[in-house]
This record gives C-alpha cells, structure tokens and sequence, in this order.
C-alpha cells in the first residue's frame, strides 16, 4: 500500500484552505505542508497497526501484521501452526478438581469416545479441553474471538 498519495493529499488540502487568505496564510500552509509529510506518515502508520490489531482479534487463528518496505507498508497474515496438545503428564499438576454435570445422553456420549480411543473418561475431557483452548479445535464446533471460546463439542 502506498502512503504517498494520501499525505500528498492531506498537503494539497491544507494549501487549498490556505489559499482562502493572504499570501502569509499561503506561506505559512506551504510550511505546514512541508513539515506534516513525516508526522502524517506515522500517524498513518498508527492507524493502520490499530486496524491489524482489530482484524486479528476476529481471526480463528493466525494474525495480521504490518510491514514497512521502504516507506509503504503492507498487510500480511501470519498463519500460526496448530499443534496437537500433548497429553497431560502426572508432573503437570493434575491437583485441580472441577465438578461437572451432564445430561445422561452426553455422559455416555463422552464415555463412548473414550473407550474408541482407549483412554479413560478424565483423559479424553482434558484432551478435548486442551483442543479448545489452544485453538486446536479438532473435530469440536469451537471457535476462539480473542480471549472467548464458543461453540460446541461433538463426541
């Protein structure tokens, strides 16, 4: 994306309002012109890494950056890799205990994907956990907008 034509722009304006007046007017505008061209570059630089940063947050994975070739910059979406979570290990501190109630139906859902798996009930939950919250995903409906999760999980 080039920036040279919108700060030309913005200097053509600022001479154009200041040709409503003297010529003192005019020389001081011509001044200002001159002066903005490095001030008006950053503030457009600003702009548009606030603009990335929005975009990103909506993003399932992945995020936007800005890059700066000379003096335009340029959109670029850095794809992030999505690794399967190793399965947790008796050293990560498996001390936190939650209650959870289910229907009937997803409880035995949830067992039945276990059993096809070979892994016990409390192992599959954390797994499926670890999924989503890593942005995995991995065959669940999850999809993660900043630091929320929604979605459903299939079993």
């Amino acid at each position: 994306m080039q920036t040279a034509p919108f700060i030309e722009s913005l200097q053509a304006d600022l001479r154009e309002l200041a040709a409503l007046g003297d010529e003192n007017v005019a020389a001081a505008a011509d001044r200002l012109a001159s002066a903005i061209r490095s001030s008006a570059g950053l503030r457009l630089l600003d702009a548009l890494s606030e603009a990335a940063l929005e975009i990103s947050a909506q993003l399932p994975f992945g995020h936007v950056d800005i890059r700066v070739s000379g003096q335009d910059p340029q959109f670029v979406f850095v794809q992030e890799e999505t690794t399967e979570p190793a399965p947790p290990t008796p050293e990560d501190g498996m001390a936190a205990r939650i209650t959870l109630r289910l229907p009937e139906s997803l409880k035995a859902s949830v067992e039945a994907a276990a059993a096809t798996e070979g892994v016990s009930v409390n192992t599959w939950l954390v797994r499926a956990l670890q999924r989503a919250v890593s942005g995995g995903g991995g065959g669940g409906g999850f999809h993660r907008s900043g630091k929320r999760i929604t979605g459903f999980s299939q079993a």
